[in-house]
């Protein structure tokens, strides 16, 4: 079956979402991960003890506020936060381009793969 105008676009614009997403996600991280090493990174370190890292890094709502407030632990979190959102997006931007080609076999079998994704991600949640 020959691909279309329509299909070929769709698979660009998937490709141009998940390279940039990465890429963003990715300088994210960088730079976050540069800045902490330089605000904590020549303090000693005790290895003696167990400190966990604080329950609101473990949250989204608590990752999102801390790097709102400019925290280079939070800000590093939410780099990771946008590199696991990229293929859920992807997913999500499928359904659409479905709906587009109003191909409704494909377009339900997104709407489920979407909802197990998000559903698997709030179950997640509740572990952290």
């Amino acid at each position: 079956m020959p691909q279309t105008s329509h299909d070929t676009k769709v698979e660009t614009t998937i490709g141009q979402l998940l390279r940039w997403g990465v890429t963003i996600s990715a300088g994210v991280v960088l730079a976050a991960g540069i800045w902490f090493l330089t605000v904590y990174g020549g303090g000693p370190r005790d290895y003696r003890h167990f400190h966990p890292e604080p329950q609101s890094l473990r949250s989204i709502a608590g990752v999102t506020d801390g790097a709102f407030h400019l925290n280079c632990a939070y800000v590093i979190q939410f780099g990771l936060l946008l590199l696991i959102a990229t293929p859920v997006a992807r997913v999500a931007f499928t359904v659409f381009a479905f709906l587009k080609e109003r191909d409704w076999m494909y377009v339900w079998i997104t709407v489920l793969v979407l909802v197990i994704l998000l559903f698997s991600l709030a179950d997640l949640q509740r572990y952290l």
